[in-house]
């Protein structure tokens, strides 16, 4: 993919590099410098931008014709700025522009790179936009869609449910009060049957003014409400505002259910969905077998090589694991060397070709660890059919207990009953 890039149109050289500079630093982006209108357009038939911060007022465009002409030519602009007039920031941002930064100061060019880097946070988000307005619908696409989400429009909340259906990947709702078939009230009450507040965001928009409403709104599951009409700063920030909360809830999520040298699920996650999983296997009547998987001889690995040779080996096995097993399937590092799999739908028999291959992709496997020289190593395996009427400890100490004969009978083998 060819590497993105930035616009810097402003006649001020010093604050134009200035500008650059820290943006070359923090964005992994290409930056190109423009001091005039005319250098702006030549810069802009020549490469396509992710986003162009552009002065209003240059020698050759005193009253922000550089502006229209990004525009016309189908840019994303940022405004810079010297001029805190009201009436003109508000003729501004009746433009489709993503934003007006005043240059005030340092903290300014903080806000550009900050604004950037949320642009490009925003391309991984679909938004579903539910108003009955066509008029409405348009608005908010066209807002949203200048801040890089992709977005989806519909009339009404039993259509908004029918793309929940089909993509379930949508992360915020915007959703009007009053519309035909389903309301949006009552699309929040069966939306959140479905999906928590940390799955999935709901902003409602509503020109009423009955309190009681707006109330009901945030009880039922809203995370947050927008009054119509509204100004387009608003609706940007309470929109920006809502993605971030829910891309912290997820990061803090995942951290607290993950291992964080492998990326794999912790035994915290396995405590977490067991019920959900047992309930699963036992209504399609499926067999699963679960075994337990120990590193062998690592602490003798950790003392020979070090530390930094061992927890590549550990990254290594859970790399050979994630490969080899179904996304169905359920693979969690539980502590130091241990390493357990859930294989769902299969019977011990068949699963014994599975383990069996791990083992040999493993026994296969070198690491190097100078340019001459490399190291491979061995895993051990206990694994039996998991009985869904025991304990999730009992039946732990099942395969725990299997692992332990392996190692025992003399390590690389696996052990299964």
């Amino acid at each position: 993919m060819d590497t993105q890039r930035i616009l810097i149109v402003e006649d001020n050289k010093a604050l134009a590099k200035l500008i650059a500079k820290k943006l070359s630093l923090s964005l992994k982006m290409e930056i190109d410098t423009a001091y005039s209108m005319a250098e702006a357009k030549l810069f802009l038939t020549r490469y396509k931008y992710f986003v162009t911060v552009l002065d209003v007022n240059l020698p050759d465009a005193p009253d922000g014709e550089v502006i229209d002409y990004a525009l016309k030519k189908e840019n994303h602009v940022l405004v810079l700025s010297a001029n805190i007039d009201k009436d003109f920031r508000k003729k501004m941002l009746e433009k489709n522009i993503i934003d007006y930064i005043n240059k005030s100061g340092t903290h300014d060019i903080d806000y550009i790179i900050t604004t950037i880097k949320r642009l490009t946070q925003n391309q991984k988000h679909k938004i579903l936009v539910v108003d009955d307005s066509m008029m409405f619908r348009k608005q908010m696409k066209t807002m949203l869609e200048n801040l890089f989400f992709n977005v989806i429009t519909v009339a009404h909340g039993e259509e908004a449910l029918g793309i929940l259906q089909t993509q379930p990947d949508i992360s915020l709702i915007l959703t009007d009060y009053n519309m035909p078939v389903m309301n949006g009230l009552e699309l929040i009450q069966e939306v959140r049957k479905e999906y928590s507040k940390n799955e999935l965001c709901i902003v409602a928009l509503s020109g009423n003014d009955d309190d009681e409403i707006n109330a009901l709104f945030l009880k039922n599951g809203a995370n947050d409400y927008i009054k119509k009409p509204f100004s387009k700063e608003e609706f940007s920030c309470r929109v920006t505002n809502s993605i971030e909360a829910l891309e912290n809830i997820q990061e803090i999520t995942k951290f607290s259910n993950r291992d964080h040298l492998t990326g794999l699920y912790n035994r915290r996650h396995l405590y977490n969905i067991i019920d959900e999983l047992l309930s699963e296997i036992t209504v399609r009547e499926e067999n699963a077998v679960f075994a337990m998987i120990g590193i062998d001889n690592l602490e003798a690995i950790n003392n020979q090589y070090g530390y930094e040779t061992g927890d590549k080996i550990i990254v290594a096995l859970a790399d050979i694991l994630r490969s080899s097993t179904k996304a169905s399937d359920v693979l969690l590092r539980f502590s130091g060397e241990d390493f357990y799999v859930l294989l769902k739908n299969i019977n011990l028999q068949n699963s014994v070709e599975v383990f069996e291959r791990f083992r040999s992709e493993v026994k296969n496997f070198k690491l190097p660890i100078t340019k001459e020289s490399s190291i491979g190593f061995t895993i051990s395996l206990g694994a039996a059919n998991y009985q869904v009427e025991d304990s999730l400890e009992d039946n732990l100490n099942t395969v725990d207990m299997l692992l332990y004969k392996a190692k025992q009978a003399g390590k690389d083998q696996l052990v299964f009953e």
